[in-house]
């Protein structure tokens, strides 16, 4: 039919949210778990890759595309008519496609919680986005907000750092009888099952730990507290009263998926996620996400999930680039 793949990437090269992640990250599951459909990593497959290593295999990976790749490319707004998208671009251009697919994954917009006080506080307040190593917070006395990986990744590079949080951190061992943790999901089948729809409420996912964090937590080193309960200046404030100097508080709050581009198309519940089945849209057959948390299974936001998701998301634009090819809608455009 003609139709031409275009991959709009805001960046200045096609890695993804991997190139502004902190200096220290390593993926908790191995390489041969997180490997590329037919690409895997280069190497021992049982190692776990350290983040300069997934941006390398990445940017090879885009190379051997057959795609119109243009970097720099930010698009401000997506709607939908006469059988079309239409993409409002950055730089005030327009490009129009028959199908469209939302991959901007779910690591795209820090969420900040409204924390009691949060809004006065007179010291540095930082999203774990911005966090690269914990050089710059050398001397300084630290709150990490948050129980997850993040959180306790943070608060375990730092020095004089507290993780604070609502509720108790969750470990879960990266290794069982010398088999990773990923492997034994892969073989009960949450890994691979399309069980996301399923789920109004995703499980939060526990901190996959070596070891390494769950004694660093139990000797205090960091001392975890609960959440503060208010803040006055820079001090934090306990639910006992105490009071504590802080000169920053890093939120390991996790992300949300940042697709306000998408709002013309009316996709959206009223809490503000987008409604679709298995990453395809109820409303508009011809768009298809790639990427969200849960979407198919509890990788569909990481690198073991998606390629899976990715081969159905092909999959379900060529047969609706056909369907409309039948219709006699036209081709050439981009896809």
């Amino acid at each position: 039919m003609g139709w031409q793949p275009v991959i709009l990437e805001a960046a200045d090269r096609p890695a993804g949210s991997w190139p502004r992640y902190y200096d220290s990250l390593t993926l908790f599951s191995p390489a041969r778990c997180g490997s590329l459909p037919e690409m895997p990593f280069d190497g021992d497959l049982d190692r776990c890759p350290h983040r300069d290593v997934v941006i390398t295999c990445l940017l090879r990976y885009t190379d051997r595309l057959d795609a119109d790749i243009r970097t720099r490319t930010r698009v401000l707004e997506v709607s939908y008519g006469d059988g079309a998208f239409g993409l409002s671009l950055e730089d005030g251009s327009q490009l129009e496609a028959r199908a469209a697919v939302a991959a901007t994954g779910a690591f795209g917009r820090p969420h900040r919680p409204d924390l009691p006080g949060l809004a006065g506080y007179a010291g540095a307040v930082l999203h774990s986005a911005n966090y690269r190593s914990p050089e710059p917070f050398t001397g300084q006395r630290v709150v990490v907000v948050g129980a997850g990986n993040s959180a306790v990744q943070r608060a375990a590079e730092c020095a004089r750092v507290t993780p604070a949080a609502r509720h108790a951190v969750r470990f879960a061992r990266q290794r069982t009888l010398g088999r990773y943790l990923h492997l034994w999901l892969a073989r009960t089948g949450l890994d691979t099952q399309a069980v996301g729809r399923f789920l109004s409420t995703p499980p939060t996912q526990p901190v996959i730990d070596d070891g390494r964090y769950r004694r660093a937590v139990i000797a205090g080193r960091p001392d975890r507290r609960p959440l503060f309960t208010g803040i006055s200046e820079t001090k934090v404030i306990r639910a006992d009263g105490a009071a504590e100097d802080v000169d920053t508080i890093l939120l390991a709050t996790s992300y949300r998926p940042d697709l306000g581009r998408l709002a013309p198309l009316g996709t959206f519940s009223t809490s503000g996620h987008p409604r679709h089945r298995e990453g395809v849209p109820l409303a508009h057959p011809g768009l298809v996400h790639v990427g969200l948390g849960w979407q198919r299974s509890l990788p569909s936001n990481s690198l073991r999930g998606v390629g899976r998701d990715a081969v159905r998301a092909v999959r379900h634009v060529a047969a609706h680039l056909a369907h409309i090819g039948e219709a006699g809608l036209g081709s050439g455009r981009a896809g």
